[in-house]
């Protein structure tokens, strides 16, 4: 399957309603999209026979907690999924037939199959849009706190801290953190990590195609608009990159980047005569 296809697979999941989004299938055909040919089917099969394995242990467990431990003992000591701490910004870390293969992610690609794998076995996971660091999360009866990345339980206490560390000491703690992430808003922040691993490499075109899947889960997001435009402008792509400043600067005049947006709409007025 062609890169283009792949795209068509990714649109097609997009669109659905958020309580439909397949994540693991989704993620796949964002990485379809670097990996021609990729077998999105095969490695589906894969996370339901991680399902499978797991169910006699997580089904022999009493209780919700233990489930959760059983299932964190078969992905993380029998099947040693990761985290990447030696290379945390390996592009691979973000494709989720990568993670698969290497056993080794981010947080955020980790709990992609974590899900994956907890809702073929009725487990009732969520993923945590939480500042930093991508959580998981049992509600009932009692709050389980998962961090995928490391595959162990937290505490409340715990995530306070990671809290403060993120976005300063001063910070009151806000308990919607802990809240489930929409299955678009996941994407868009797994999307989100190879955009910038891209922008780092100054890969524009890919990083382009991140963008631009990011609005397809989000359409009016000020910031992706404004990034797709100074892509755009990298490109030479003039009247696409001159619309899209144009329409971040309407949704999020007061931006601290806006002034320097107005400034390079002034600089794409002048390359105007080139406008292709």
């Amino acid at each position: 399957m062609s890169a283009a296809e792949a795209r068509e697979q990714f649109l097609r999941i997009a669109r659905l309603p958020d309580e439909r989004i397949d994540l693991a299938e989704a993620a796949l055909w964002v990485a379809a999209e670097q990996y021609e040919g990729l077998d999105v089917p095969g490695y589906l099969a894969r996370l339901a026979d991680f399902a499978e394995r797991a169910r006699p242990g997580v089904y022999a467990a009493d209780t919700l907690e233990q489930r959760i431990a059983a299932l964190n003992r078969f992905l993380y000591d029998e099947q040693s999924f990761r985290g990447n701490r030696s290379d945390y910004y390996d592009a691979r870390n973000s494709f989720l037939n990568d993670v698969i293969d290497r056993r080794t992610g981010i947080p955020i690609t980790l709990a992609v199959i974590y899900l994956s794998v907890a809702a073929r076995l009725d487990l009732p996971v969520h993923g945590v849009g939480f500042p930093g660091h991508f959580l998981l999360k049992c509600a009932a009866p009692d709050e389980i706190v998962i961090d995928p990345f490391e595959g162990k339980l937290v505490t409340r206490e715990q995530c306070e801290a990671r809290w403060r560390a993120t976005l300063g000491e001063d910070t009151p703690f806000d308990a919607r953190a802990l809240e489930p992430a929409p299955a678009r808003q996941t994407l868009a922040r797994l999307i989100g990590n190879l955009k910038q691993i891209f922008l780092a490499e100054q890969d524009w075109p890919r990083a382009l195609a991140c963008v631009e899947r990011i609005l397809v889960l989000a359409p009016d997001a000020p910031l992706e608009l404004r990034d797709r435009g100074l892509l755009y402008a990298r490109l030479e792509c003039w009247s696409a990159a001159t619309a899209d400043l144009q329409r971040f600067l309407s949704l999020a005049p007061n931006d601290p980047t806006a002034a320097g947006v107005r400034q390079q709409l002034v600089e794409l007025m002048r390359s105007s005569p080139r406008v292709h």
